[in-house]
């Protein structure tokens, strides 16, 4: 996974007005948490902010105050008419510490041509080293046959990663394409014959 770089400022004003001034200025608001420490309020540069969310799982080296912390992001608040970024936590991290995130699982290979796909769960939740996360896993449905269910533990892991969804977690099942009846099918045959003649 690749590590984004950003600078951004330490918060010293706090409410709604001064989270507003922080977005006027392409700022969001933010707190970074964990490892028994002292919640910090800071501010992100939303263009940078925003273009390393569309990584999931994304490992942000933060510089604050001249001072580098790894964190990954935990929540994040958008406004729901604009989508634009409102507030976001981040969670410290360090290198070699093994961390629970939830990865998003993606499908390859070629399917059964009777067999129409359903998305039973898009991710599962695995342990990883915070700097070894994964930004997808791949399913491999290549000789699938129509009528199987692939469960979380046929999602093949990267060194490293222990699996900790429930292994019998379904996560996509190939139905099988509805077929018609013999009577239903030989209806429009018949109907097209024409009647013989006296």
């Amino acid at each position: 996974m690749a590590e984004i770089a950003i600078t951004g400022n330490r918060r010293t004003e706090f409410g709604k007005g001064a989270s507003r001034r922080d977005r006027r200025a392409g700022l969001v608001p933010a707190v970074i948490y964990g490892h028994g420490e002292t919640p910090q309020h800071v501010s992100l540069p939303v263009r940078e902010l925003g273009a390393a969310l569309k990584q999931s799982n994304v490992l942000l080296d933060l510089t604050i105050d001249g001072k580098s912390e790894l964190v990954l992001p935990k929540s994040v608040t958008k406004n729901p008419l604009s989508l634009q970024l409102e507030h976001i936590d981040l969670v410290l991290v360090r290198r070699g510490e093994r961390v629970t995130v939830e990865v998003p699982v993606h499908t390859i290979g070629e399917q059964a041509k009777d067999g129409i796909l359903e998305h039973v769960s898009n991710v599962i939740e695995i342990e990883a080293e915070a700097t070894s996360i994964p930004n997808f896993l791949n399913l491999d449905l290549t000789g699938v046959a129509a009528g199987t269910t692939l469960y979380a533990a046929d999602v093949v892991l990267p060194a490293g990663s222990t699996l900790i969804s429930d292994p019998h977690m379904p996560v996509v099942h190939l139905s099988e394409r509805s077929t018609p009846s013999g009577d239903d099918a030989a209806t429009p045959a018949a109907e097209a014959t024409p009647a013989a003649s006296a």
